[in-house]
């Protein structure tokens, strides 16, 4: 009697087990993309410009098209300011994806790795471009360290989770290594 009792209790928490699994599936909780469905939206780095900026004053040059600034930085921490345009409505959007590449003074590719750049995706470029010193701030929804390095999590291809108000103005990516003295965004994604 007592192993009929141990088969059925069996045989209910298998019966439990696979249901409780049906339901994660059907829930979205077996998704690998961190959320719901829908396209991914890649911006078109052909109508971007991008400005200078300099940390030391704050300033940016005018705008120019291009993916990568066009003068060298002069200093650690100076970086380039990506402009985007005619962005669509990308607040429905939970994750984002960004990629570049660095180079040195002669223009040669420097490898991907931590202590490279960072980068902060903001709303007006005409405000805060920085943000706090670690997260994120109110014009800048997403600030992130080693773009591209083995612990930056915003160039993997499931990107950094990111809560948009508004559709961003623009990234500012900044050298965190004296010997980057150009960066060039490769990819800006938003997707779920």
């Amino acid at each position: 009697m007592k192993e009929k009792f141990m088969k059925k209790i069996s045989l209910i928490l298998a019966v439990l087990g696979i249901l409780a699994l049906a339901g994660c599936a059907s829930s979205g909780g077996g998704s690998s993309g961190g959320g719901g469905g829908g396209a991914a939206y890649s911006v078109d780095l052909s109508t971007v410009t991008v400005s200078n900026w300099s940390y030391t004053t704050k300033g940016l040059t005018a705008p120019v098209a291009g993916t990568r600034n066009v003068d060298p930085f002069s200093r650690q921490y100076d970086g380039v300011v990506v402009h985007f345009s005619n962005l669509s409505d990308v607040t429905g959007y939970q994750r984002i994806t960004i990629k570049c590449k660095y180079y040195n003074a002669d223009g040669g590719e420097i490898g991907q790795s931590d202590s490279m750049a960072m980068v902060v995706l903001i709303y007006d470029v005409n405000g805060d471009l920085e943000g706090p010193e670690m997260g994120a701030g109110p014009n800048t929804p997403l600030k992130e360290f080693n773009i591209g390095g083995f612990s930056g999590n915003v160039s993997t291809d499931r990107g950094s989770r990111v809560t948009l108000r508004q559709n961003p103005g623009g990234i500012l990516f900044q050298a965190s290594n004296a010997g980057v003295k150009f960066i060039e965004v490769t990819e800006v994604t938003f997707h779920n």
